[in-house]
């Protein structure tokens, strides 16, 4: 309504904003093999043996496909309908060919000659084709089969998307799966239904994978709503979090807190003395995740690059500059302010972690959050058995374990402590399918094992659990329902007579 005076909460991005910017992390795909990077211009990526530059794709939308030209540029593929001609004489079978490795007529020299001469993959691949003797002999799904293969090998097509969910856990799962603690894609997505993360909750993570989780949360989430992320160590690992590429505005409904301060905090000796007396190491978010170090080093790189530019153009100016920056003094004094700046920022980033974490220290003490999720390297059952104390009644709970034996210890933990209701152990079966004319089938390759699921919801506690006092009370109550009435006792049946 016009009159009501709230204020609107971050806003996420405009869905018309679908051109890829400068600075804006995307994914590179080619078949099925992805790569998260960072746009930046001048800067060398290598993908798949094959080294290119991104500046080209600036200002294109997301989803846009790339061939890489020579001298690492890319530009843009247009779609072109494949020639009825390739296929058009099949063979009915393959038994009559042999597979020699004479069938070829073209050698390794030749194809190297002709990438020299800066012939594109997909002339080589119909010149391929042209020299294959036993081609034409194929059958039609063959002759598919062949070209696909050829054309994955001459051909250096490349496709920028944007990040999500989905694309970064296959990328994870596939390329790095340790460092998510082996979580399939379909795990990830049944955690977020079974926690039913949605805008406006207020949610617990606990998670040592690379942030992936995180990253997921705050997708679905949206910006609105708030996440407290408990974290082991130093600082928090958000690798996998910095490939989304959020806005600022995400950022500011997501706290951090330290893991060995929780049991403090649940007994009531938390200060915020405890934190100023944190031994700092100034490791950031941006620090672990490696993304400092790269600004800093592209700053130095274009600082550098300016330098030259003004020697070329300068020479006289640049050896009194450099006579001057060879004086002890100078030297002295430009490390003194450099230090000092350094310092003042260190303090200052410092102070604003502790400041959140106070924020989190209070968000947690209210102990009414909507959703706990636990997807760590660490034994569940500590964590679980110590965090459900932050959550409301009727709210779930999702514990993700790579191995089920951790998790079954934990069902039984949470049994005799009581306060949870429909606990579920749970394992996903996954298998591909590829689906193509004629001949869709389950692949040969499946996933042997995605991690196991502990999922529930909190209760509130009874009363004659939480108070020892009572129980006496409660077995002698128990005993009196369980005694049989003394109604029921006078009543026999009477005998025939």
């Amino acid at each position: 309504m016009e009159g009501s005076g709230e204020l609107p909460g971050p806003q996420p991005p405009h869905p018309g904003d679908h051109r890829i910017r400068d600075g804006d992390f995307v994914v590179l795909k080619r078949e099925d093999v992805f790569k998260a990077v960072q746009v930046q211009r001048r800067k060398k990526v290598t993908f798949e043996k094959q080294w290119f530059y991104l500046d080209n794709v600036i200002g294109h939308s997301y989803g846009t496909t790339f061939e890489v030209t020579n001298g690492g540029s890319l530009q843009p593929k247009k779609k072109k309908e494949e020639p009825a001609s390739e296929t058009k004489e099949a063979g009915t079978d393959n038994r009559n060919i042999i597979d020699d490795g004479k069938s070829q007529k073209l050698t390794q020299d030749d194809i190297k000659a002709l990438k020299d001469k800066g012939i594109k993959g997909e002339e080589i691949v119909q010149q391929l084709i042209e020299n294959s003797t036993t081609f034409r002999d194929k059958t039609e799904f063959a002759q598919d089969k062949y070209i696909k293969k050829k054309k994955k090998k001459y051909e250096a097509i490349i496709t920028v998307v944007k990040p999500s969910t989905r694309i970064l856990s296959i990328m994870y799962y596939a390329r790095e799966p340790g460092k998510i603690n082996h979580m399939r894609y379909d795990t990830l997505a049944q955690m977020l239904t079974l926690g039913n993360v949605h805008a406006g909750n207020k949610m617990i993570v606990m998670e040592t994978c690379a942030g992936l989780v995180l990253g997921a949360m705050m997708e679905r989430m949206g910006g609105f709503g708030s996440i407290i992320q408990l974290y082991p160590g130093g600082g928090p690992v958000r690798a996998a979090t910095a490939c989304f590429g959020f806005p600022k505005s995400f950022l500011s409904g997501l706290y951090d807190f330290p893991l060995n301060k929780v049991d403090s905090l649940l007994n009531g000796t938390f200060s915020a003395e405890m934190l100023s007396s944190e031994p700092k190491d100034g490791a950031s978010a941006e620090e672990s995740n490696g993304t400092l170090e790269e600004k800093q080093t592209s700053e130095q790189e274009n600082e550098d690059n300016v330098a030259e530019v003004q020697e070329s153009h300068h020479p006289p100016e640049q050896e009194t500059v450099e006579i001057v920056s060879q004086d002890p003094d100078y030297k002295e004094s430009k490390e003194r302010g450099s230090k000092k700046d350094y310092i003042q920022e260190k303090q200052k980033r410092q102070e604003e972690q502790r400041k959140r974490h106070l924020e989190a220290a209070a968000l947690l003490s209210e102990r009414n959050s909507d959703g706990l999720i636990v997807a760590s390297r660490f034994h569940p059952t500590p964590l679980l058995l110590s965090l459900l104390d932050f959550v409301a009644p009727s709210r779930p709970f999702v514990v993700y374990c790579q191995y089920k034996e951790p998790l079954l210890e934990c069902y039984t933990k949470l049994r005799e402590r009581g306060g949870v209701i429909n606990l579920r152990l749970s394992e996903t079966w996954l298998r591909n399918y590829q689906v193509l004319p004629d001949r869709s089938h389950p692949k040969l390759l499946m996933s042997g094992g995605g991690g196991y699921l502990l999922s529930g919801f909190t209760v509130a506690m009874d009363n004659l659990k939480a108070d020892p006092s009572l129980k006496s009370n409660a077995s002698t109550l128990e005993s009196h329902k369980t005694e049989e009435p003394a109604a029921k006792k006078r009543k026999c049946p009477e005998s025939d007579s």
